[in-house]
């Protein structure tokens, strides 16, 4: 079955698709990759949703918009990838722009794009709208990538960490034997791309093979003063977003954005990373851990996190035959699989939710909407081609 997988994240800089094949075997599911590509948004709905994001207001004109603009964007994305390939589902996540915490629990969540423009334009069903499932019954939503990990990992002898560094920093620990956990441990890229941008007038979007933090000193008190941050000391499962982490908290460390050193910011803003995480792993005294997302590229951030983790080997997650920067789109076509075939699409002890939901909300494409009969429920397995 081709699935057709679609996320921006948020560090909101463009969409993920991945085309993927799935086959499955007496519970062993087989996923390889077909076709991937990252669209950037156009500057102009990319300017929109960044003057969009907490903590600002918007009203529901700039609402209407954005999902009606979003929506255009994703459906012309996945026309694109597609080609000619027989896709029978496209999964599309959506921007995320709120994420709503209180006392370290999800009310509710929301990601913009209209899937009806999705599937008009493509004829394809669309499953849409699928974290809030998850939050409704008690979780936090997120992170959603940890039915991937457990699907890999969870026959491994010993305990396994698998980390996105994405806009947020999220991890998924497990092994056999173990229950399974995963949460949001911090802010990743989201930070320094907000301090570049805002520096440079939106000049520069992100640090480039860390050309800028490279150059950079790290402000010790300054980062002493934000591993202070309450969020932190939260227990899992907890999820954060833009919500907490976002220009005016980077400039009541640092000041306004005027006065800054750009390069320091950025290198204290890379160690609050590698710190944040390394804590992480080594509550778990893991020995392995496999990286994905927009981090694992950014040779700067891997080369700290290998020195500040001396016992645990670090590496992207290419090492499994899975691009990093795949991960997440082939996650979301993954749950698109399980969705359509009437199988829970998250992992209640990495989410919080109370048990097993099938994930999302099915948009009809230009024919009837029909479903196949459901799979039994089962360990399944994920297996990389």
């Amino acid at each position: 079955m081709k699935i057709v997988g679609m996320i921006s994240g948020t560090s909101y800089d463009g969409i993920d698709v991945a085309l993927c094949d799935f086959q499955e075997n007496n519970g062993e599911i087989t996923l390889e990759v077909l076709n991937f590509k990252s669209f950037p948004y156009e500057e102009k709905l990319h300017a929109l949703i960044a003057d969009s994001m907490p903590p600002r207001s918007i009203d529901m004109e700039r609402v209407c918009q954005l999902d009606t603009y979003i929506g255009q964007a994703f459906a012309a994305a996945a026309k694109e990838v597609i080609g000619t390939h027989d896709v029978q589902l496209i999964v599309s996540h959506g921007q995320t722009l709120f994420h709503w915490i209180e006392n370290n629990h999800a009310l509710g969540t929301l990601q913009l794009g209209e899937p009806t423009w999705i599937a008009e334009n493509t004829g394809i069903p669309v499953l849409s709208n699928v974290r809030s499932r998850d939050v409704a019954a008690g979780g936090h939503g997120a992170p959603l990538v940890s039915l991937m990990d457990q699907m890999m990992f969870g026959d491994y002898n010993e305990p396994v960490g698998a980390l996105n560094l994405g806009g947020i920093s999220n991890i998924t620990v497990t092994g056999r034997g173990m229950s399974p956990i995963a949460y949001d441990i911090g802010p990743a890229n989201g930070l320094m791309d907000a301090a570049l941008q805002a520096h440079s007038k939106g000049k520069i979007k992100y640090d480039k093979d860390s050309q800028i933090a490279l150059t950079g000193a790290i402000n010790q008190a300054v980062l002493a003063k934000m591993l202070e941050e309450p969020y932190y000391k939260a227990q899992p499962p907890k999820s954060t977003g833009k919500e907490l982490f976002h220009l005016p908290y980077i400039e009541s460390f640092f000041g306004p954005v005027e006065s800054w050193k750009i390069a320091d910011v950025v290198r204290t803003l890379l160690e609050l990373t590698v710190e944040t995480v390394a804590i992480e792993v080594d509550r778990f005294n893991l020995s392995n851990l496999y990286i994905h997302g927009g981090g694992s590229a950014n040779p700067l951030m891997m080369s700290r996190l290998q020195e500040r983790l001396p016992n645990c080997k670090v590496q992207p997650m290419s090492v499994l035959g899975l691009d990093p920067r795949q991960k997440e789109s082939a996650t979301f076509a993954l749950i698109g699989f399980l969705s359509w075939f009437g199988l829970p699409g998250a992992v209640p002890s990495c989410t919080g939710a109370k048990g097993n939901r099938i994930l999302g909300s099915f948009t009809p494409g230009a024919e009837p909407l029909q479903l196949p009969k459901p799979k039994p429920e089962g360990n399944y397995k994920v297996v990389i081609r």
